[in-house]
């Protein structure tokens, strides 16, 4: 078994539309940070789906949902750390507004 840190989702804006970020493909993942920046001049949200292979974003996978992110705050999602995704589950999220949060994912992958 062999365990390596990763950039699980690379600096990116979220999209208004709830979008699969990050795939664990052949491998489990630890997420280890998981930071929201809102660059914009007013509040905007964003929701962060822990989907299980085979499964799509739902209420049944729902982590956080609509966090509200002041004008420039940023939030490193405590309630993220430490999740477990499986084999070809994945991290989905939707923003409430289009260009408004940039997103980046640290973890580890066990292979």
């Amino acid at each position: 078994m062999a365990v390596s840190s990763r950039v699980l989702i690379s600096a990116k804006t979220a999209e208004a539309t709830q979008t699969t970020q990050y795939t664990a493909n052949n491998v489990s993942a630890i997420i280890d940070k998981f930071t929201a920046t809102n660059y914009s001049a007013f509040a905007a949200t964003i929701s962060v789906n822990l989907v299980p292979v085979g499964d799509t974003a739902s209420n049944n996978n729902l982590i956080v949902k609509n966090k509200t992110l002041l004008a420039s705050e940023t939030y490193t999602f405590p309630e993220l750390v430490g999740h477990v995704i499986s084999p070809f589950g994945s991290i989905s999220t939707i923003a409430g507004t289009a260009s408004a949060i940039n997103i980046r994912c640290s973890g580890r992958e066990i292979s």
